[in-house]
């Protein structure tokens, strides 16, 4: 070989010899946000993560983490909320609830009334209520341990229709109904435009609403703002989702399809026929 090139040969041939080494490999360990990670544990929705950092419920190695943003490594720090370990669901969990009057539609109560989660026996994962239904009105509730899911399903943005089933006291004007369905001003913001259909035109008359979105009380406060109390409510409809065989206090876990659909949900279309 032309001694010009005996020298690039040999390091060409390290080089080689270097590369084919074999090079330990180093564990890396990736950061996730609090709010992500606690919500994923299936404690509460991710937007409800975020209060109970914010009010210093949750730790990360014995420190108490206040501050939106702070993240951690799930697979090597201790992290508690309320002081109590974090642990990581095993498996998703979504189940739709026929949820009767008189419950509250949270995990715990400090006043000691019955919540939705004591309705869903035998059941080990820990779930939460995506949304909520007041303590008088019934209907249908969503429970998961999927905080993206919740998350996703709860703002505003998804655009998943909410139907309601609504006796009120006396009869609504229809120019009334017709400002309702146009959209009125509650807590500063314009609400969404809806659809409401008269069901039965008794002397307390009962309508349908249906909703995209999820404000306080909302249903309630819409009729109050054209003089008509609100008797009975209840939720007969989450997107594709009804109450067909379902009897109060009664519950059933998705179906696969049904859990693809939701989360593909786009404005009034989904991905899956399911």
């Amino acid at each position: 070989m032309d001694s010009r090139f005996r020298g690039n040969d040999v390091t060409f041939g390290a080089a080689k010899r270097r590369m084919t080494e074999r090079v330990p490999l180093r564990l890396t360990h990736m950061q996730e946000r609090l709010q992500k990670i606690i919500a994923e544990a299936g404690i509460t929705s991710r937007r409800k993560a975020e209060e109970l950092i914010v009010q210093g419920r949750v730790s990360v190695n014995g420190q108490v983490v206040s501050e939106l943003g702070s993240k951690a490594d799930p697979a090597r720090d201790r992290i508690a909320v309320d002081g109590k370990p974090l642990k990581r669901s095993r498996r998703r969990l979504y189940l739709l609830l026929n949820k009767p009057p008189g419950y509250v539609s949270t995990v715990s109560d400090p006043q000691h009334r019955p919540t939705v989660i004591s309705l869903v026996r035998n059941i080990k994962e820990r779930v939460y209520p995506v949304g909520r239904l007041d303590f008088h009105s019934s209907g249908l509730m969503l429970l998961t341990n999927d905080g993206e899911l919740a998350n996703f399903l709860m703002s505003p943005k998804s655009g998943v229709p909410r139907t309601y089933h609504v006796k009120l006291e006396g009869q609504a004007a229809e120019e009334d109904i017709k400002k309702l369905e146009t959209g009125i001003v509650l807590d500063g913001r314009r609400t969404a435009p809806c659809q409401i259909q008269l069901l039965a035109s008794d002397e307390k008359p009962w309508y349908e609403v249906t909703l995209v979105e999820g404000r306080y009380h909302q249903v309630r406060r819409m009729f109050e703002r054209i003089g008509q109390e609100v008797l009975k409510l209840k939720r007969v409809r989450i997107a594709f989702l009804t109450d067909h065989g379902l009897a109060p206090g009664q519950f059933r876990e998705l179906k696969t399809a049904e859990v693809n659909r939701l989360k593909n949900w786009r404005g009034g279309r989904s991905g899956a026929s399911g």
